[in-house]
């Protein structure tokens, strides 16, 4: 595997995904501390308050880790992101955004994400 460089993501970060034992009740939690949904599948849920911060929800068995996502502004800076950190694949989701997993503080996992302009909004 290609020795990585040091991670540097011009980027802000977007959510946090966490597991939950009960994703549809943790949805109406959130929704009542004012989050609105933006994406719910059986195997995870997005939410965003009122300033664009995501919480991401995983359900048992999701495919998804617990991570931190940043967002990159640009599809060339998600690339030199994943360049750095020894060619990480690219992915596109079913929302359309596009990503890659790596390792951050503690071996913990990052979400490298960008939205682009066809990004299914709610």
């Amino acid at each position: 595997m290609p020795e990585r460089e040091e991670l540097r993501v011009e980027g802000v970060v977007d959510h946090i995904a966490v597991r939950t034992e009960d994703m549809h009740a943790d949805v109406r939690a959130y929704e009542r501390l004012g989050f609105r949904v933006e994406t719910i599948y059986e195997d995870w849920a997005m939410l965003r308050d009122a300033r664009g911060f995501g919480v991401a929800l995983l359900p048992e068995g999701s495919k998804h880790p617990q991570h931190l996502g940043i967002r990159v502004e640009t599809r060339e800076a998600l690339e030199e992101a994943a360049r750095r950190e020894g060619n990480r694949p690219i992915k596109e989701h079913r929302d359309r955004s596009v990503s890659f997993y790596t390792r951050g503080v503690g071996e913990r996992a990052v979400e490298v994400i960008y939205y682009p302009p066809e990004y299914r909004q709610p």
